[in-house]
C-alpha cells in the first residue's frame, strides 16, 4: 500500500496526511506549507518554515521507526498551530547521540524538541503513538 491522501477539509483550520513511503514526506511538508498560507491572520514565516521542519522530521520518523506509516493531523486556534503525527508503534521517540561522522543521524529528536512551543507523546490511535508539537502563533 502505497498511497498519500490529503483530503480537503471542511474548514481551514484543520488538515489531514497519510502516507507510507518517502514521497509522503514531501506531500506532509506541502500541506504544512499550503496549511500555514491558507491561516488568517497569516502566521510569522519563520512559524511556518519552523513548522514545515519539525512535520517533515516527525514524518520521515513515523516512517523510519515507527512501523513505516503516519498520519498528519495540522489544526490552529487563535493562540497555536498544532502538528501531530500518529504511527503505528507503541514505542516513545527517544533522544540518541547525534552521529557527527557517518551518515545515520540523532539530530532529529532534539531539534523537534528545541524548536516546538510544547511536545507531548500520547498513546493511540490503537496500539500506536502520536507525537503533538505545538507552536505559538
Amino acid at each position: 500500500m502505497t498511497h498519500t491522501m490529503i483530503p480537503e477539509a471542511s474548514t481551514p483550520s484543520t488538515r489531514t496526511v497519510e502516507g507510507d513511503s518517502s514521497d509522503s514526506i514531501h506531500w506532509a511538508r506541502k500541506a504544512a506549507r499550503a496549511f500555514t498560507d491558507r491561516l488568517s491572520p497569516a502566521p510569522d514565516p519563520a512559524l511556518a518554515d519552523t513548522l514545515v521542519l519539525v512535520v517533515s522530521e516527525l514524518a520521515t520518523n513515523a516512517l523510519r521507526h515507527g512501523g513505516g506509516r503516519f498520519t498528519l493531523r495540522l489544526s490552529a486556534d487563535p493562540g497555536t498551530v498544532t502538528a501531530a503525527v500518529s504511527d503505528p508503534s507503541p514505542a516513545p521517540p527517544h533522544a540518541r547521540t547525534p552521529d557527527l561522522d557517518g551518515a545515520t543521524g540523532g539530530f532529529g529528536w532534539h531539534m523537534v524538541r528545541r524548536l516546538t512551543q510544547a511536545l507531548t507523546v500520547t498513546p493511540g490511535p490503537g496500539s500506536g503513538k502520536t507525537v503533538c508539537a505545538q507552536f505559538a502563533r
